[in-house]
């Protein structure tokens, strides 16, 4: 099954034209500190771990984990191996963080050993990590602020190299509880003789509870290990196990199952099936003029064409649509029309809304036509891109376009020298289904907005920050565009000292930290109370989006940075901080 390649489809109405900018707040954010009796298990980095890939996986890991099961329900691990638990209902009345479980073994005499990793897997089940290789699956019953429960360890087993815990899900198959584990590691391979000696493995793990009569209640059933090497930004295993999303700079490949090598295919050129192109389309500045192949004999009663601003759809009565999808930008549907020609095809003109800006592509994600560019049109793209393809610095002294100097750009100006992808793998196969590109598209953080589903990831899109939730059930709309917070992708470019973001589950707010005291809030536009004038436009002002910044009581580093609707949690290594964001 080969990978098609993929698409994303903004959601145009979560998009807001108008935005203007953020207006700072000087509203106080009530801030509450709980005093940690022990500090918190930061491990520092060691010598052997100096590549970028250790710094990305270890040296920036959220010491913090937030219960997306049980609302302002938090978790960390401290120096003494507790596993403190703090849900928070009164903010004047903060108790201190109870103690559910504790890792028994002497983690210290390990000389790899990571930072302890923890995974909330379903709202009675938990997954651990020791930081020594060792993996505990642990029953923890209903969760909370009224459970007094300590959590019961049903699983526990020597996994290999250290590892920190990525995702972890739980669910039932055939009748028989099953958890899936995904774990990360960073390993010396002595096949990356050009590089840093080191590569990045995940590894799938799928644990089974047993007959009834058998000693040990859980056992791992299946291992499969991936490789590639850079540090995914985005990995988690669909909710009933049946395949896997990775986003990373440079792409993944299975290569072991329960040990076993997977046989890769030989790398031999790649065979494209050449097809005819179903439609072809040309365009100018001002509109865009579509041809497609129809059966001969086609009459216009049997012609169904459908056009809105945004979609379109085309084909002919009793065969599947030959055209359809979201066209690339807005069209005039008055001044757009078709008509039948030579009884073998249609023409359809469709009158760009926006006239100038050149379509990259017809219907979004459709590879199925061909655009014909026109004489003039290559021409001119050949002239303006001279100076760029020039043998001497200056290749067009006499234009006002100077060299591309790459040491002007800035660091929010790069991209991955790679392609940077999203892509689904078939858990039974272990191949890719789809993939997207994302090369323009920067991560900024993921977020669990229903622990039922799989965690959203925010990408960049122009200046703004859009959320998708993954659909694994809808192939043919595997990723939907489902929040988009104004200017935030230019908004974080600008902090140079950015350790962790996040938002709101519920799209309220975002927020950014920096790696000492300060954290900036940004909130969705809401009403004004009092009559505000844009006095370059002369128009009333009916929303505002508001800035704010707090600044921490501490000179601590900051470990870990949650967000909740109501509440910010940031973590250092003696203190919790608890910021009122919202009430609600």
């Amino acid at each position: 099954m080969a990978a098609s390649n993929y698409s994303l489809k903004v959601n145009r109405e979560l998009l807001d034209p108008n935005f203007e900018s953020y207006r700072l707040s000087l509203d106080a954010i009530p801030t509450y500190n709980v005093e940690l009796d022990a500090a918190v298990e930061e491990v520092k980095l060691k010598d052997t771990q100096y590549t970028l890939e250790h710094m990305r996986a270890f040296g920036m890991y959220n010491y913090l984990h937030l219960d997306p099961w049980y609302e302002d329900s938090v978790l960390f691990v401290d120096c003494k191996g507790r596993v403190l638990s703090l849900t928070v209902t009164l903010d004047t009345a903060l108790g201190k963080p109870r103690e559910v479980y504790r890792i028994t073994a002497d983690s210290s005499q390990c000389e790899d050993r990571l930072c302890a990793s923890l995974s909330l897997t379903s709202a009675t089940w938990a997954a651990l990590s020791d930081g020594t290789g060792r993996l505990h699956l642990l029953r923890t019953g209903k969760r909370g602020d009224s459970s007094q429960n300590k959590w019961e360890p049903l699983f526990s087993e020597d996994m290999g190299e250290p590892f920190t815990i990525l995702h972890s899900i739980s669910h039932v198959q055939a009748g028989v509880h099953t958890m899936e584990v995904l774990l990360l590691r960073i390993q010396k391979d002595p096949q990356e003789t050009k590089g840093s000696g080191y590569s990045v493995s995940l590894e799938w793990i799928t644990v089974t509870k047993k007959k009834p009569e058998a000693e040990k209640k859980y056992e791992t059933t299946k291992r499969r290990v991936l490789r590639g090497k850079s540090v995914p930004h985005y990995a988690a295993v669909e909710p009933q196990g049946k395949g896997l999303m990775v986003a990373s700079e440079k792409p993944f490949v299975f290569t072991h199952v329960d040990g076993r090598p997977v046989e890769l295919p030989d790398p031999e050129p790649m065979e494209v099936e050449k097809t005819d192109p179903i439609y072809f389309w040309q365009q100018t500045a001002e509109d865009i003029t579509v041809c497609v192949r129809m059966p001969e004999g086609v009459t216009k009663e049997e012609v169904q064409f459908r056009l809105t601003a945004d979609n379109i759809r085309l084909g002919v009565q009793g065969f599947p649509p030959l055209l359809e999808g979201q066209l690339y930008a807005s069209v005039d549907t008055e001044a757009s029309a078709w008509i039948i020609k030579n009884d073998k095809s249609l023409e359809v003109t469709l009158q760009k809304r926006s006239e100038g800006p050149m379509w990259s592509e017809l219907v979004m994600g459709d590879r199925r036509g061909e655009c014909v560019m026109s004489d003039e049109q290559a021409a001119l793209i050949h002239e303006r891109l001279t100076y760029l393809t020039a043998e001497d610095l200056n290749g067009n002294p006499d234009k006002d376009k100077p060299p591309c100097n790459s040491q002007e750009l800035e660091d929010c100006d790069g991209f991955p020298e790679d392609s940077f992808s999203l892509t689904h793998f078939d858990g039974e196969s272990l191949k890719p289904t789809q993939v997207v590109n994302l090369g323009s598209h920067q991560y900024l953080f993921t977020v669990d907005v229903n622990p039922c589903d799989m965690p959203c990831l925010c990408l960049r899109h122009d200046v703004d920050a859009l959320v998708w939730q993954p659909r694994p059930d809808q192939p043919s709309n595997m990723w939907e565009h489902i929040a988009t917070f104004n200017a935030l992708g230019y908004v974080q470019a600008s902090k140079r000292d950015k350790k962790f973001a996040t938002c709101a589950p519920n799209f309220s707010y975002a927020s950014l930290c920096e790696c000492l005291r300060r954290s900036f809030i940004y909130r969705q536009p809401s009403p004004v109370e009092t009559v505000l004038f844009n006095r370059k436009q002369g128009r009333q002002v009916g929303q505002v989006a508001k800035q704010q910044v707090a600044s921490l009581d501490s000179d601590k580093p900051i470990l870990g940075f949650r967000a909740t609707n109501e509440r910010l949690y940031i973590l250092t290594s003696s203190n919790l901080f608890v910021l009122k964001v919202n009430n609600n």
